[in-house]
């Protein structure tokens, strides 16, 4: 359990060695009996957590606590984010689970993956090589699958040239309101000019294919438009490619995505009035 990242960055260079924190997706995935696997407890690194703003980037760090994020002040194109913060599990899974745990087990259920997604994520990744930067979209390549080198760890999320005054919201669609695996998400970030019209727009949908992703079609579609003027077709979401199992069919869940859509868009325009 190292106090600094340094300390963290030599064990992992040293050997096989298993990242935690919160430890609220390792621990249940193990199966019964002792762990052979030896971890490192990186939730006492001061600098991997907190939430700050240097210039134009934002940075929320690795052990970042979804607690954290829903009772931090932040500006309103974070809504989505601090809404998805709250449907993260229990209280007690909130209060323990942490950002870079939820992206690294690369769940396509995951539910801060869209709406990091919305605000144009960076992954941070550290080891002691030194220091590099990817995509969000391009550090998820499959279902539980990420593109980590094994002497590497994520020390945060950066958030460059963020709208700030642009609305944002998120939708989860369960079986149930709270401690349930998503069937369907959605979270948008919309930036409106002067006139109404919607000159910022990110969309990105998750449970609905093997890796969260945006709907740039949509997104480019939305450009110019006012509130009543947006349509939707099939073409925004022929990229989406959802499976069927207990939760829901495939075509209930591109229905449940176009109105989530509708929804979430309507909600951030109603917070940005």
């Amino acid at each position: 359990m190292p106090t600094a990242l340094n300390e963290a960055l030599d064990h992992i260079a040293a050997k096989e060695i298993k990242i935690v924190a919160g430890g609220t997706d390792y621990f249940p995935s193990q199966n019964q009996g002792p762990i052979k696997t030896d971890l490192l407890d990186i939730s006492r690194i001061p600098e991997l957590s907190g939430i700050s703003c240097d210039g134009d980037t934002w940075r929320i760090g690795a052990t970042t606590s979804w607690s954290d994020i829903f009772r931090t002040k932040l500006p309103p194109c974070f809504d989505g984010l601090q809404a998805a913060a709250r449907e993260v599990g229990s209280l007690q899974i909130q209060n323990a689970g942490t950002v870079a745990g939820n992206v690294c087990n690369a769940s396509p259920a995951a539910d801060g993956v869209p709406p990091l997604l919305t605000l144009d994520a960076q992954a941070e990744l550290q080891s002691v090589r030194g220091k590099r930067v990817i995509p969000l979209n391009e550090f998820i390549t499959g279902v539980r699958d990420v593109a980590l080198a094994s002497d590497e760890m994520v020390t945060g999320f950066l958030l460059p040239n963020v709208p700030l005054t642009a609305a944002s919201a998120f939708e989860k669609l369960g079986s149930r309101r709270y401690l349930v695996i998503s069937i369907t998400m959605t979270a948008v970030v919309i930036g409106f000019d002067p006139q109404g019209r919607i000159n910022h727009a990110r969309v990105a949908i998750g449970a609905c294919s093997p890796v969260a992703q945006r709907l740039l079609q949509l997104e480019a579609d939305l450009i110019g438009k006012t509130l009543g003027e947006i349509t939707l077709n099939d073409s925004h979401f022929s990229t989406l490619s959802p499976i069927a199992d207990v939760r829901g069919s495939a075509e209930f869940r591109l229905e449940a995505v176009a109105e989530q859509c509708l929804r979430t868009i309507t909600k951030a325009a109603q917070a940005h009035e």
